[in-house]
């Protein structure tokens, strides 16, 4: 198999949108409680707080998980069509189905810390008067 440019950025769009959209979530992100656009969960849209910490918190990972998964695709996208002899069959599918796992398993942290960080009723849990 030999280099493809057009399936090469085809592949490169997953991460390519987790750091893009990852930036912004954490710098900015919606600043209105929506149901269009954003992180929405039923735990992140409770109120303004707990919409705001869940960019930042979804934002950060995306940034770092989506460089590591440029990364990774990249290396396993060259290895599976300029490899002469690969010792094990990587094709597009592979690449595409393992990034689509990562963007779906990065929803986990940020539930468990907005878990950890808010009530069910949306309000900050505190202790001894500090955030945590």
């Amino acid at each position: 198999m030999k280099f493809d440019p057009i399936l090469f950025l085809t592949i490169m769009l997953i991460p390519l949108t987790m750091i893009g959209f990852g930036f912004y979530f954490f710098k900015r992100g919606p600043q209105t409680i929506n149901g269009f656009f954003g992180y929405r969960t039923s735990r992140s849209m409770k109120n303004q707080d707990t919409w705001r910490f869940a960019h930042k918190h979804c934002g950060r990972i995306w940034m770092i998980w989506g460089t590591v998964l440029l990364a990774a695709s990249t290396a396993a996208f060259l290895y599976g069509s300029l490899a002469s002899h690969p010792l094990f069959s990587i094709t597009d599918d592979h690449i595409f189905f393992l990034q689509v796992l990562v963007l779906i398993l990065s929803i986990l942290p940020t539930e468990v810390a907005l878990r950890k960080n808010f009530d069910k009723n949306g309000n900050r849990r505190y202790v001894t008067g500090k955030k945590f």
